[in-house]
């Protein structure tokens, strides 16, 4: 499985042209896909699948997990969409599926987190070294394995905070896929960032002796508020 799955499949035999609904407000295009328009469900899948995706994959820290709970919520959108109303932006509505579907799954599973070591699918997407010569790689490997356990280490409803944080919510959206108020996601969010910040501090301090960037104090940003 794979996150391309979702949009190869229903978009079979389907003439795809993006470009024309570029533009177009996701609630608009829910709306026209629950009229049976398939061009509009392309569009929202593209704008939106490597955000769910990498989020998915860095709460479970396990990619064939990640891409069933990926196709989980895909599809729950799909069967929602003649009931959909879009009162809330359709980013909301799409995370807070998704963080529904790895809640149950954690439920299911009765633990919060697994690894097998199959993270390899989103190390691309994490801020990254522009060296590539082959005596930092190991250096540079060493850091990104840091920042997973950084914020690996975080409690739950703070990593799931910070997690939704980073994928582009905003912190109203985050607010309310977590199903709490604004204030609390505020507050799990600062603790979040002060936390890592405090984690990954000294680990900054040797690569800049090293020479290296790298994922470290410097990625964990302060929400704007």
């Amino acid at each position: 499985m794979g996150a391309g799955r979702v949009g190869r499949g229903l978009g079979r035999g389907v003439r795809v042209q993006l470009g024309v609904m570029s533009t177009d407000d996701d609630g608009e295009l829910m709306l026209r896909y629950a009229r049976g328009d398939m061009r509009a469900f392309e569009a929202l899948y593209q704008r939106h699948k490597s955000a769910l995706y990498r989020y998915l994959v860095r709460q479970t820290r396990n990619a064939e997990t990640a891409n069933d709970l990926f196709q989980e919520a895909w599809s729950k959108v799909i069967i929602s969409r003649e009931r959909y109303e879009p009162k809330a932006q359709f980013r909301t509505f799409l995370f807070r599926i998704a963080h529904n579907c790895f809640i149950d799954h954690c439920r299911r599973a009765s633990v919060r987190n697994e690894s097998n070591g199959g993270e390899d699918g989103w190390e691309s997407m994490l801020p990254g070294s522009e060296q590539d010569r082959p005596d930092t790689r190991a250096e540079q490997a060493q850091l990104t394995a840091h920042y997973r356990a950084a914020v690996a280490a975080l409690p739950a409803e703070q990593r799931d905070t910070f997690l939704l944080y980073e994928s582009g919510l905003s912190l109203e959206e985050v607010a309310s896929v977590s199903g709490v108020g604004p204030e609390t996601a505020k507050s799990r969010l600062r603790y979040a960032v002060t936390k890592l910040r405090a984690n990954l501090s000294a680990i900054e301090t040797v690569s800049r002796g090293a020479g290296v960037s790298g994922p470290g104090v410097g990625v964990i940003q302060e929400p704007g508020l």
